[in-house]
This record gives structure tokens, C-alpha cells and sequence, in this order.
């Protein structure tokens, strides 16, 4: 059976280190807060070229503290992709702000520039764009739009990490990158995690705070805040993993290169651009017999995913926030299948399935 990720296989290679960091963290006795973490967010930093790096629980969390740092007035309205993850939507709204979603190019995936500036209103106050799949936005065109309407800049890196866009990374273009580290992640911790970062030291400072209630000294609570940080295991553990995160990417876009060049013409396989860094977190196609061939596969010994099954706009949770219909992200999610290509997936898996794939749609021509 070819997985779609086995994190177990996944985490083997670093399990040694891993074992002696989490030893390392409990000789300490100190769990909370601690060097661990200091030293991850000094690393993280130090990899995507930003000055600052502030852990926190989960990628959702990143989201929502970097909206809320920002005091937006109540209710502001934040551009955002029709067809992302939900949790990006999740975090303006928990932030107290209105979602306003814009369709992807089908090519991308990622927020069509060109549609933007039409979804801007007297209350935008900013863009939360997602570089979804691992795939670089447009940078270019949104930075013009965003220096032209003095707009806050999010980026949702949680796919992304060490993706560019002309050699700069995904998560230093806007007032914060958020990031995931959820296991399955290209940098994955073994449970949940998540940091964010910029160059804003009062922006910084603020979000230190606002992760530990409030405060940065202890009981002593400047801001109505937050318990959301990142633990000092799992700082640990991906200390241990991101000096191998290029090569981990390496692998990943080698796997993604022989998809490329193997898939029949019947899939639409992902675009390439040489103004962007594709780290392929996921390496998603699409066909309109996403499901029969999704079931094919499985017969064939060979695990896919959908990412995702059922767009934000017609999830019950955004009943009362969404009222628009988005129909290329319902084409998106109707036909999106991934294909194993994660750290424990080798180049014959990756050939296997292609076959498999070239053989299923011999069967339509």
C-alpha cells in the first residue's frame, strides 16, 4: 500500500534526535516558555530572513492573534480566498471582522490578483491571503494593491514553508506570516504548533503578549489576551527538523517534478512559474472523475486525499457570514485530488502511481 503520509515513517529518519530533544526538554523541568522555544522562534526567524518570531499553539492561533494585534475597528472587512483552508476564514471571524472571499485563478489555486481591487470597500482594512498548497501568490500585483489602498497584509503560510516568490519567502512580504506546524506539515511537529512572524517590533512585542494572557511579565497583564503557546516539546522537536527542511523540500520537488512529467494530459497537473518557489506541501490535480478515479487508485493500492471536500461557502458553519455563490471554488473542490508526496513516499511510489493513473484513463480515450 503507497500511503498518503505515514507519519511514522515520516518522523524515522529524525527519530534519534527527536528522542534526544524530548529528554532534553524533561531534564530540564521546564515546560512553558522556556529556552526551547526561545530558541526555535530565534531559528525560524533567522531561516525566513524576518526579525522576529513569536510561537504559538496552532497555525488557527497565528491567524486570529495576528487580525486581533492589529485592532482593526469592529467588524472590518478582510479579503480573503474563496476556495482556502476554513480556518483562515475561522480566524477573521473569531478576530471580530467580516469576511469578504474573492475567487482563485483555477491555474493557482491562490487568490486571483486580478479580482481583488473590485471586492475593496470603504471597510477593507486588509488582504489574508493563503499560499495555498505550497504555491506562492502573485506577490507583485498584491503589494501594489496593498501599498495602494494602505492595507494590512496577512499571509497564511501554514502550506508554505520555505516557498518564494522571487527569492523571498512566503510569510515576510506582509505585518505577519502564519504559520502551522501541524505533523503533516513540510516542517511538522508531532502535535499541534504554530508561529508568527514579522518585522514589526511593536507589533512583536504586542503579540508576545497578547499569547500569554496578556502579559509579558508575569502578573502583570497589559492586554485582554490569549493562552496560546508554543510548547517547549514541540519547539524542541522542530528544532531538531528545520535544518533538514530544504532537503525535505528537495524531495518533495523531485517527487513533484516526475508527476509532471508522467501524468497524461487528461489531469490538470499544477502550473509551473519561474518567479515562484512551489515547495509542494500538497500536490494536488484535478479531473472531473476525481472520485472514480480516486476509487481506482485505492483498488490499485494507493492512498489520495481531497483538499477539500466541501468549499468554505457551503460549510453550515459559515451560514450566517457567507451568502455569495463562488463557482470556481466549487469547480476546485469538485474535481481536486491529492497525490502522495510526502517525505516517505520514494520515486518509484511516485512512478507507480502514475502508471496507475495513465492505465485508469486508457479506459476514456
Amino acid at each position: 500500500m503507497i500511503e498518503y503520509e505515514n507519519l511514522k515513517n515520516v518522523n524515522l529518519a529524525f527519530l534519534n534526535e527527536i528522542k534526544s530533544a524530548i529528554s532534553r526538554v524533561v531534564d530540564s523541568g521546564w515546560f512553558v516558555l522556556g529556552g526551547e522555544v526561545k530558541n526555535f522562534e530565534s531559528e525560524f526567524a533567522n531561516y525566513l530572513g524576518a526579525k522576529y518570531c513569536i510561537g504559538v499553539a496552532n497555525g488557527l492561533d497565528a491567524l486570529t492573534l495576528s487580525l486581533t494585534a492589529l485592532d482593526l475597528p469592529a467588524s472590518s472587512e478582510v479579503i480573503v480566498a474563496s476556495n482556502t483552508y476554513i480556518a483562515t476564514i475561522l480566524a477573521i471571524i473569531h478576530a471580530g471582522h467580516k469576511p469578504v472571499l474573492v475567487e482563485p485563478c483555477l491555474d493557482t489555486y491562490n487568490i486571483d490578483s486580478s479580482l481583488i481591487e473590485k471586492a475593496i470597500s470603504p471597510s477593507t482594512k486588509a488582504i489574508c491571503i493563503t499560499h495555498l498548497y505550497g504555491k506562492p501568490c502573485d506577490m507583485d500585483k498584491i503589494m501594489q494593491i496593498v501599498q495602494k489602498y494602505n492595507l494590512h497584509l496577512i499571509e497564511d503560510c501554514a502550506q508554505s514553508h520555505g516557498a518564494r516568490f522571487e527569492d523571498k519567502m512566503t510569510g515576510t512580504f506582509g505585518i505577519a506570516g502564519c504559520f502551522s506546524f501541524y505533523p503533516t506539515k513540510n516542517l511538522g511537529a508531532m502535535g499541534d504548533a504554530g508561529a508568527i512572524v514579522t518585522n514589526n517590533k511593536d507589533y512583536a512585542e504586542k503579540l508576545q503578549h497578547l499569547r500569554n494572557y496578556g502579559s509579558n511579565v508575569k502578573y502583570v497583564n497589559k492586554y485582554v489576551g490569549y493562552n496560546s503557546r508554543l510548547d517547549e516539546m514541540q519547539a524542541a522537536i522542530l528544532r531538531v527538523k528545520l535544518p533538514y527542511l530544504e532537503s525535505i523540500t528537495d524531495h518533495k520537488r523531485k517527487l513533484a517534478a516526475i508527476y509532471i512529467k508522467h501524468l497524461p494530459d487528461a489531469v490538470f497537473i499544477p502550473v509551473t512559474d519561474h518567479n515562484a518557489f512551489d515547495v509542494f506541501h500538497i500536490f494536488s490535480i484535478r479531473t472531473k472523475l476525481r472520485n472514480e478515479l480516486k476509487e481506482y487508485l485505492l483498488s490499485q493500492g494507493i492512498k489520495t486525499e481531497i483538499h477539500y471536500p466541501i468549499p468554505p461557502h457551503k460549510q453550515e458553519a459559515m451560514s450566517k457570514y457567507i451568502f455569495d455563490d463562488f463557482p470556481i471554488a466549487d469547480e476546485i473542490h469538485k474535481t481536486e485530488l491529492s497525490l502522495p508526496i510526502s517525505l516517505g513516499t520514494s520515486e518509484n511510489d511516485v512512478l507507480f502511481v502514475c502508471e496507475k493513473i495513465n492505465n485508469f484513463f486508457k479506459k476514456y480515450q
